[in-house]
């Protein structure tokens, strides 16, 4: 049993896995001695549901699926990318003692895994449950009311995400940065809420009464996350810029905002895709990669092999010269180190993004970068391999980046591949927006 009543207080504690626990007292512990009475009612609702046809089930994987993430959403009880009816499947074995209880076999997240689970995992596959329990990427379990209509983005990373789910209509309030990118044309008009670093409008926030506010994990500001739901709004944190996370969080959103067979379809492409990358450099040796130093060009310092984004350049078959998490930009350190390649990342769009049509400052900028004594012996500098890059394609838009620096690490492997073509298919299938800018620079292939 992993329910512990404690009589005397009236208090249960229900342990729910990975150190999480919740607390329910008074009514809720008598509601859940009651649910033996309450499973009768729905024995209607199990025939009806079981009657749900394969077809129903859009998102249903084959058996031998090349599973890649744990999808953390409560009704997942056998713990892969999906919720299906195998999931139904193994909520029963576990109530018949015939298969382990996992985290999220207690579906309907109420401390015990019962026929009620089966219920709401039906409900979920066919995207009519009232309740969606999930965890985000801050680690928090978050109840979500269905379906949900009106959104606050509080980052344009999210925003990237929500339009390439095509919920963008869903928007009610915006981070200030989403008009200047550029590509967020229904969104882009709506009002500015601000963000968790420089502050939120909560009074606007309250205004705008929205089923669901996105916003960071950390380490961006967490008190503005814990402000919003001491105010009773919704909150889930959402990673968007670590590679290895980025299905999952997709996957997630896709069933929170009703677009799940539109996450899935872009998960199947996005793995098409990456299956190219790891194909080609699946037999280069750890010291056969080329040496990347990965700086930041507004001289806010180096970025090492343990932040996030380095993930990016791994993928890539780079080897990030620099150690731990960041440093400060050491001219000497660098000529030392003698990196391959250099990347130059550019946040603020000045030299490389949507609205760029002109490489001369990106140029004028790799200059500027590489005038420094004693960089001319450099092998980065000599090779002419020293590109400025939108930072969104080492983060939120890494699944494109991998393959411009996949491009300028394998020239030979990779010869038949146009980053610039994969990157407009994106725009256009998946953003939904003209293609246009440079993002890149230069491009050392079209010489």
């Amino acid at each position: 049993m992993r329910d512990n009543v404690d009589e005397r207080e009236n208090v249960l504690w229900i342990n729910e896995g990975k150190g999480r626990a919740k607390m329910l007292r008074g009514g809720s512990v008598r509601a859940l001695n009651m649910c033996a009475l309450m499973s009768l009612s729905f024995i209607c609702a199990f025939i009806l549901f079981a009657a749900i046809p394969v077809s129903a089930h859009s998102t249903i994987h084959k058996a031998e699926s090349n599973r890649q993430f744990t999808l953390q959403i409560y009704g997942n009880a056998n713990e892969d990318d999906t919720i299906d009816m195998r999931d139904v499947t193994y909520i029963k074995l576990v109530i018949f003692g015939k298969k382990p209880e996992t985290e999220f076999s207690d579906a309907n997240y109420d401390g015990r895994v019962s026929m009620l689970d089966v219920v709401q995992t039906k409900l979920i596959i066919v995207g009519k449950e009232a309740k969606l329990t999930v965890v985000d990427s801050a680690d928090r379990v978050v109840t979500v009311n269905e379906p949900v209509e009106r959104i606050v983005v509080t980052d344009d990373n999210q925003a990237e995400f929500i339009r390439l789910l095509g919920a963008e209509m869903k928007v009610v309030g915006i981070e200030r940065s989403i008009p200047e990118r550029g590509y967020f044309p229904v969104m882009s008009d709506k009002p500015q809420v601000g963000n968790q670093w420089s502050g939120l409008n909560y009074e606007l926030i309250l205004e705008l009464n929205p089923d669901l506010v996105i916003a960071l994990p950390s380490p961006a500001p967490i008190e503005p996350v814990e402000k919003l739901e001491e105010l009773g709004i919704t909150v889930v944190c959402v990673d968007t810029i670590d590679f290895d996370k980025r299905a999952d969080v997709i996957m997630l959103l896709g069933y929170i905002l009703g677009e799940k067979d539109r996450a899935q379809e872009y998960i199947e492409w996005r793995e098409g895709k990456l299956s190219i990358i790891r194909e080609r450099l699946k037999d280069v040796a750890e010291e056969d990669k080329p040496k990347v130093l990965f700086k930041d060009t507004a001289f806010r310092g180096v970025f090492g092999k343990d932040y996030v984004m380095s993930k990016t350049l791994e993928m890539a078959g780079m080897k990030n010269i620099c150690p731990g998490i960041s440093m400060e930009f050491d001219p000497e350190w660098v000529i030392k180190t003698n990196p391959d390649i250099i990347l130059l990342g550019d946040w603020e769009n000045e030299f490389v993004g949507y609205k760029i049509d002109s490489s001369a400052r990106a140029a004028e900028d790799i200059k500027e970068e590489t005038e420094i004594p004693g960089f001319e012996n450099i092998t980065a500098v000599k090779n002419g391999d020293v590109y400025e890059i939108d930072y969104m394609l080492l983060g939120t838009r890494g699944d494109i980046g991998v393959f411009y620096l996949a491009k300028v690490a394998y020239p030979e492997k990779f010869k038949d591949i146009d980053p610039v073509e994969i990157h407009r298919e994106y725009f256009e299938n998946w953003l939904r927006v003209d293609y246009q800018g440079i993002f890149f620079y230069p491009h050392t292939w079209k010489w």
